[in-house]
């Protein structure tokens, strides 16, 4: 039986998708033939995993404006913060769940960016 294998990607429209695509390359490092693109052979867990998750409102996604957020994960959530400062990027927030480290910062669009850092391999997560 055929199944999804993963997250293809993020699609989603911009005024000026040359300027996003140079922000997200100058300030997350993040470039591709099509767009930011990223791999997931680096991944340290037994078990990383993309997710798709539904809101019942907005509030999760806020002051993001474009009704949806994109989570990257990132292998040293605390130095990519630091880092981001360091170029002038505004974190409108950063919390250490104890599963998870995040921090929040908006695209030039408004789009809402989660910077997610897995700290540990949940239970209920296993490889199919």
């Amino acid at each position: 039986m055929a199944k999804v294998t993963g997250l293809g990607g993020v699609f989603y429209v911009v005024k000026d998708p040359a300027k996003t695509r140079r922000w997200y390359a100058e300030v997350l490092g993040l470039t591709g033939e099509y767009g930011p693109q990223l791999a997931w052979a680096d991944e340290p867990h037994e078990a990383p995993y993309s997710l798709i998750s539904h809101f019942p409102d907005e509030e999760y996604i806020r002051p993001g404006t474009g009704g949806f957020m994109i989570n990257l994960r990132v292998d040293d959530c605390d130095s990519m913060v630091e880092q981001l400062k360091s170029r002038g990027v505004e974190i409108v927030g950063h919390v250490d769940e104890g599963y998870g480290k995040f921090a929040w910062l908006l695209d030039p669009d408004g789009v809402k960016i989660e910077l997610w850092e897995q700290v540990e391999t949940p239970d209920d997560v296993s490889p199919r």
